[in-house]
């Protein structure tokens, strides 16, 4: 079971590079998962992320204004963190080869009764 992230309007509007009264319009539309907590709006950040990948423009100012901004410096580039596509394909290839061997002598050997 995963931990629910909640963020505050304000949290949320910095985030997504986006005004606050946006979050609240998409409140009363009931487009996000949301709690109450002292008073206080608490976001589900699931929802407010799925929300703001659903409208374009909110898409295109979370990704110019917002967090998204960054995303191309926080790329891993050491490949022990980050393995490349080729890399993966050759881990596959040979899981597949474990679980389907093609020689009678790959085939583990059964003991007992």
């Amino acid at each position: 079971m995963s931990e629910i992230i909640r963020l505050s309007v304000s949290e949320a509007a910095r985030l997504f590079g986006i005004n606050p009264q946006t979050i609240r319009r998409a409140i009363k539309d009931q487009e996000i998962i949301y709690a109450v907590v002292r008073g206080r709006y608490q976001l589900n950040f699931e929802s407010l992320l799925k929300w703001s990948q659903k409208k374009a423009t909110v898409k295109n100012k979370f990704e110019q204004k917002g967090i998204g901004q960054f995303v191309d410096k926080w790329k891993i580039k050491n490949p022990l963190f980050s393995p490349n596509p080729g890399t993966i394909k050759k881990k596959e290839e040979k899981e597949e080869v474990k679980s389907n061997p093609k020689n009678i002598n790959d085939v583990p050997k059964q003991t007992g009764n």
